[in-house]
């Protein structure tokens, strides 16, 4: 088994319930509703007695898994393989590029979650950025609250309780992606300021740390996928223990292989086609695409078929004096093309 887990954002089989918040004033009876949810969470024995001792962790949690799926089934809309929940269970026991995508969006997710948690105030334990510095303690008395990534990531360490994995290839790879995660919403992290003074000057300025929306990550993450290095195990002689390895890149000697960059998805095989029903996914019969875009390619050679369909849209609108927008109602119709079977 993996010497470190992330079973609650990827399984997707948890229910996502918006569950109530719970912040700081939360009563006994919050305070039995937040230790149930965390029971029911998909959590490892020491991830569950670390979500009871969190009182907010456990909505984060669930935020966590919305966010990823969500931003995954987004970033793959177009693709053969489309992030669907179904077959993710037998897609997470192999080392597809698909799963590097899972691990790292994931451990993306529930990076951005839970900073963004504790600036909202959900998290007992964390408040708004607490790193140094006079600009964030001006932001704060200005009723600002920057995103506390610092605590995220701290939290986050603890939580996977990522432990020393010898030279088991497949923990190395899992721990390399989930890395590249966090790593992206690090690399995301802005400065945010505003101004305070008469008519809009800037005789006052405060500043905040900012973390960019999770779309802006899900697409970095994709464009690493695009790009994923397929590496393998090679042993340190300098300091005697396995590393990863891959391909050697330009004008690099082929006997040293190089070690993927920190920053680079890795996976350890080749993924199927996703072209017919698989136990990894439901394959792309049905699936809608776009004639000039990728419809060959998702069809998988198949062709597709071609439906007419009338719509109804919003046309011709007018503000109206005062305070509203007068639209018609209009038709047209609209091809849609499907994979056939």
């Amino acid at each position: 088994p993996p010497l470190f887990l992330l079973p609650f954002s990827l399984t997707g089989k948890e229910a996502l319930t918006h569950l109530p918040s719970l912040g700081p004033s939360a009563g006994s009876a919050q305070g039995r509703v937040h230790v149930k949810q965390c029971e029911l969470l998909q959590l490892t024995r020491k991830q569950k007695r670390l979500c009871r001792r969190e009182p907010g962790l456990a909505e984060t949690l669930r935020d966590s898994i919305r966010l990823g799926i969500m931003e995954c089934q987004f970033q793959f809309r177009s693709e053969r393989w489309n992030c669907s929940l179904e077959g993710r269970t037998s897609l997470l026991k192999r080392g597809f590029k698909e799963t590097a995508f899972l691990y790292a969006v994931s451990s993306a997710a529930l990076t951005h979650s839970l900073a963004r948690a504790c600036s909202a105030g959900r998290m007992e334990r964390c408040t708004c950025d607490d790193s140094p510095g006079l600009e964030n303690r001006k932001a704060w008395q200005w009723g600002v609250c920057g995103d506390n990534l610092k605590y995220s990531t701290k939290f986050l360490k603890k939580f996977l309780g990522q432990k020393r994995i010898g030279k088991d290839l497949r923990a190395r790879v899992d721990v390399h992606n989930t890395n590249v995660g966090i790593k992206a919403v690090k690399n995301g992290l802005k400065t945010t300021c505003k101004c305070h003074g008469v008519s809009g000057s800037c005789a006052v300025r405060t500043c905040w740390k900012q973390l960019s929306p999770f779309h802006e990550i899900g697409r970095l993450l994709k464009l690493r996928y695009d790009d994923a290095v397929k590496v393998f195990s090679t042993t340190n002689d300098a300091v005697g223990h396995s590393e990863l390895a891959g391909p050697p890149r330009h004008g690099q000697s082929p006997r040293l292989p190089p070690a993927p960059r920190a920053t680079d998805l890795v996976y350890v095989e080749d993924s199927p086609s996703f072209c017919r029903p698989s136990k990894y996914s439901l394959g792309t019969a049905g699936r809608t695409c776009s004639r000039e875009g990728n419809c060959d390619s998702m069809c998988c050679g198949r062709g597709y078929n071609t439906q007419s369909r009338l719509v109804t849209f919003s046309c011709h609108c007018q503000v109206q004096w005062c305070c509203y927008v007068e639209c018609q109602q209009c038709m047209q119709e609209e091809v849609v093309y499907s994979c056939k079977q």
